[in-house]
Order: structure tokens, then C-alpha cells, then sequence
């Protein structure tokens, strides 16, 4: 698999300090410091075995990309751990856009965000829309659109990266089946 478009470290490191705290503070009572009960240190124990599952599925989540290729097909992560597998002929081009991202500013409005947008053959009905988890993207309309603060910092080189890598692959397929 070849990773087009990574996922935001940033995002994930944050989101690693509740749990990371949560496991210090369960070792720390299962340790016995705070206090000899056995069963306080059960619950100590639990914190920190519960603390280390969150941080498990968080190292698992980040290392999943946003998009790759594999095999012919455009990988889209943007919900389960499981792919939406597009085949990549009905992928035209990518562009950098903006959209309302799910954070609001302290006076309520929108804030907005940069996206990356997968824009899809019209001919291909049945990549049309996609349910997805609205927090990372939409799909409709034959347009995919992944929010940039869930992957890594976009600008006008990465995308003109992914239309060229586009393009080779492109290429790539049409030579292999000569037309």
C-alpha cells in the first residue's frame, strides 16, 4: 500500500494526553502510594489497563492513512478501519478547497478549514456518495472532501503531489493494458 495522504500526528499526540494522564494516575493507585486497600488497587489496576486500550486504538487509528493506492484502487479512510476501495480510473483529480470545519469560534460560527477534494467521474453512479464519519469528510455528489485538520498540513504543492502521482499511475494502467 502507498500512502497518498497521511492522517494529522498532531491531532492524535493530542489526543493521547487524557489517556497517557489516565494511565499515570492507575499505576500510581495501583501501585499501593495512595493507599494499601486491595481493592483500591484493583481500580488502579482497571484505570491504567483501560487507559492503555484507548492508547492502543489510537496508535492503531494513526497509523491508517487518509488516502493510498493499492492494487488499482484509491483506499479512502474516512470512517471504520476498513478502506472505501475506488478504483482509481474514476478518480480525475484532486484540488485544495475550504469548508466549514466541526469547531465553532467563541462566537459560535463555523470555523472554516482547509480540504483536500477528490473530485470523481460523473459516469461512475455508483461511487456517487458514500456514507462517512462527517467529523473527518463528506462524500456526495461525486466530490470526496476530507477535512484538513484531520490529515497532514495541506497546501497547493501536496495536492499538485497527489494529481501528479494521479497522473503516473494513470499512465502507469493504460500502458499495461495498451491503450
Amino acid at each position: 500500500m502507498e500512502c497518498w495522504l497521511r492522517p494529522n500526528y498532531r491531532v492524535v499526540l493530542l489526543g493521547m494526553v487524557l489517556p497517557t494522564s489516565l494511565l499515570v494516575v492507575g499505576l500510581v493507585i495501583a501501585s499501593g502510594t495512595l493507599s494499601t486497600s486491595h481493592s483500591v488497587r484493583i481500580v488502579g489496576w482497571g484505570l491504567a489497563g483501560a487507559a492503555c486500550c484507548l492508547l492502543a486504538f489510537l496508535l492503531w487509528n494513526a497509523r491508517l492513512p487518509r488516502l493510498a493506492y493499492w492494487d488499482g484502487h484509491l483506499l479512502v479512510y474516512l470512517g471504520a478501519t476498513q478502506p472505501i476501495r475506488v478504483p482509481v480510473q474514476y478518480v480525475e483529480c484532486f484540488f485544495l478547497g475550504r469548508a466549514p470545519s466541526t469547531l465553532k469560534d467563541r462566537a459560535g460560527s463555523d470555523i472554516e478549514s482547509q480540504t483536500v477534494v477528490v473530485r470523481l467521474a460523473q459516469s461512475a453512479g455508483q461511487w456517487d456518495r458514500r456514507d462517512v464519519k462527517t467529523t473527518l469528510g463528506s462524500w456526495c455528489d461525486s466530490y470526496i472532501t476530507i477535512r484538513g485538520m484531520w490529515c497532514e498540513p495541506l497546501s497547493i504543492q501536496r495536492v499538485n503531489e497527489l494529481n501528479r502521482r494521479l497522473a503516473e499511475v494513470h499512465r502507469q494502467l493504460q500502458s499495461e493494458s495498451g491503450v
